[in-house]
């Protein structure tokens, strides 16, 4: 790599000067090689023709914010109840992420932090670790059962004499 050009981008000094007087450069940070969307620039995607209007871009980032906190909330509602709550939630922050850096931020965290935690469950060790623990469990919960059984039999709920 030398002066002249970004072997990683393939742009010059030139258009990466020119591209930085715009605001699109993206930070040169260990974050941005992590994944797929990590080297995108941050901020809006709405389209130009509202980009170019405050007023209509402004009411764009409420409708879209709107949108997001109401997928947000159902998905805080299923995770007490029956759905995909967690899922729920993350697609209320992708839809937040379309506008928002804050919330794009916090997604590249989220999905840094998740390929980590994914990473470390492969790990042999990690496994070995977690089947022996399961292995002990079961045979716990075996054992009391088995307890319980010999002590109190088998009665069917609809077998109870009163």
């Amino acid at each position: 790599m030398n002066a002249e050009s970004d072997e990683r981008t393939g742009e010059s000094a030139a258009d990466g000067d020119k591209s930085a007087q715009q605001g699109n450069a993206t930070p040169d940070t260990p974050d941005s090689a992590a994944g797929d969307t990590e080297g995108a620039p941050l901020g809006s995607r709405a389209p130009e023709f509202i980009k170019a209007r405050r007023t209509l871009h402004l009411s764009w980032q409420v409708g879209v914010f709107v949108v997001g906190l109401a997928v947000v909330g159902a998905g805080i509602v299923m995770l007490p109840l029956p759905g995909p709550g967690w899922l729920v939630i993350f697609a209320g922050m992708a839809i937040w992420a379309t506008e928002f850096v804050w919330a794009q931020l916090v997604l590249r965290w989220t999905k840094r932090k998740v390929t980590e935690a994914a990473q470390r469950a492969l790990d042999p060790k990690v496994r070995r670790r977690n089947i022996i623990l399961t292995s002990i469990g079961l045979v716990i919960i075996g054992v009391l059962l088995g307890i319980y059984l010999w002590k109190f039999g088998l009665v069917m709920p609809w077998k109870i004499d009163e």
